[in-house]
C-alpha cells in the first residue's frame, strides 16, 4: 500500500502543509516539529516525489554509488569505472546522460541506510553498493528491506564486491576473497613459512571474515596449528598495518612472514619491519591483497592478490544501465590472481 503525505502528517500529528515544508525545506519549521516529521517519514518509509521530470516516470536520471571511503584506491577505482559506464548516448548533452552521485559512508552503517533512503526518495535509476557488508543482523535486515523497496520501484540494484543479499532483487558481483586469501597463504607455506602473522581488517566486515577464513583454511590444510597471538584486527589503512606489525613482533619475534588484509595495510607492515631492523623478504616476508596501483612500485614490490576492480566496476555499471545482461541467477563470482613479487621469499634457516 502506497504511503501518502497525509499518512505522514497523521503519524507526526501535524498538517500536510507542515510535512511539505519540512521535506521541501522552503519554510522555517520548529526543530522539534521537523524531527517529528522526519521520524514519521522514516517509520512509514515514505518516498518523496523527486524532481518534476521524474514524476511521470518510474525513475530519475540519478545513479547512486555507495563507497566506504572514496580516498581508498580500492573504492575509488570501482567508483570511477562505474561512472564511466553509466553515461547515456547523448554525446555529452544532458538529455542522454546520467548523474552519478558518490555516497561516502565512512564505514557507518547508519549513513549507509540514510543514503539508501535518500536515493529511494529521489527515485534513482540505479544504486550500486561496493565493498564488503557489515555483519550485523538488524542492519543486514534493514539494508535488505531498503534494497527490496528500491527494486520494487524500478531501481536497478547492483552489488559490486559485496555478498549477495537474498530475496532483494539485487544483482551481485562477489569477490572470491576466501579463495584468494587461501592461495596467497598457500604460496607462503610452499616457500617454507610456518610462523605467519596475520593483520585482519575490522571484525564486523564480511571481507575481513572471508579473507581470514581463507588464510586459516590454508594453514589447516598444511597441518600448521595457528597460534592465537598471530592474528591482530585493525582498520584497512597503512597506520593500522604499522601498529599491528609492531604488536605481532612483540607477541612473537620469531615470525617469518606477515600477511596483511590489503595492500595499504601491507605498506604499513613493511614500514614497521624496516624500522625494526628487519629486511624484506630476507628476514620477514610480507604480502597484501587487492593489487592496488602502488603495490608494484613498493620496495620490494608486494606479493599480493590482484582483484580486477576496474573490470568488475565497469561490468556492474553496464548491468545497472541495462547494457549487459545480469549473470545467471543474479550472481557471479569474481576471482583474484596471485601476483608473486619481491616481498615474499623463503624463511631463513
Amino acid at each position: 500500500m502506497t504511503v501518502t503525505l497525509a499518512d505522514v502528517a497523521a503519524r507526526a500529528q501535524v498538517s500536510p502543509a507542515t510535512v511539505s515544508r519540512v521535506l521541501n525545506g522552503n519554510y522555517p519549521v520548529a526543530t522539534s516539529t521537523r524531527e517529528r516529521v522526519l521520524r514519521a517519514v522514516d517509520e512509514l518509509d515514505y518516498v518523496l516525489n523527486g524532481p518534476a521530470s521524474s514524476l511521470a516516470a518510474a525513475t530519475s536520471d540519478l545513479v547512486g554509488i555507495l563507497v566506504n571511503d572514496i580516498a581508498d584506491p580500492f573504492f575509488g577505482i570501482m567508483a570511477s569505472a562505474i561512472q564511466a559506464e553509466i553515461g547515456g548516448t547523448g554525446g555529452g548533452r544532458a538529455g542522454g546522460e546520467r548523474l552519478a552521485v558518490v555516497c561516502n559512508t565512512g564505514g557507518s552503517p547508519e549513513r549507509e541506510l540514510t543514503y539508501l533512503t535518500l536515493l529511494q526518495r529521489q527515485r534513482a535509476a540505479a544504486v550500486l553498493l561496493t565493498g564488503g557488508a557489515v555483519e550485523d543482523a538488524p542492519h543486514a535486515a534493514a539494508v535488505a528491506a531498503k534494497l527490496r523497496k528500491l527494486a520494487e520501484a524500478g531501481t536497478r540494484v547492483v552489488l559490486c564486491g559485496r555478498p549477495q543479499a537474498e530475496d532483494t532483487g539485487a544483482v551481485a558481483l562477489t569477490f572470491d576473497n576466501r579463495g584468494g586469501a587461501r592461495r596467497l597463504t598457500e604460496h607462503l607455506l610452499g616457500l617454507g613459512h610456518r610462523r605467519l602473522g596475520y593483520i585482519a581488517g575490522p571484525e564486523e566486515r564480511t571481507t575481513t571474515r572471508h579473507r581470514l577464513e581463507g588464510h586459516r583454511e590454508a594453514l589447516a590444510a598444511a597441518g600448521v596449528e595457528e597460534d592465537p597471538r598471530w592474528t591482530v584486527y585493525g582498520r584497512y589503512d597503512r597506520r593500522s598495518g604499522y601498529e599491528a606489525t609492531l604488536e605481532l613482533l612483540r607477541r612473537d619475534p620469531g615470525l617469518t612472514g606477515i600477511v596483511a588484509a590489503n595492500d595499504s595495510v601491507a605498506l604499513g607492515a613493511c614500514a614497521a619491519l624496516r624500522e625494526s631492523g628487519l629486511r624484506i623478504p630476507e628476514d620477514v616476508s610480507a604480502a597484501g591483497f587487492d593489487d592496488l596501483p602502488f603495490s608494484i612500485d613498493a620496495v620490494p614490490a608486494l606479493t599480493t592478490v590482484r582483484l580486477p576492480l576496474a573490470e568488475a566496476g565497469a561490468r556492474a555499471g553496464r548491468i545497472a544501465m541495462g547494457r549487459e545482461e545480469p549473470p545467471p541467477g543474479g550472481i557471479a563470482t569474481v576471482r583474484g590472481e596471485l601476483m608473486v613479487r619481491g616481498s615474499s621469499g623463503a624463511p631463513r634457516g
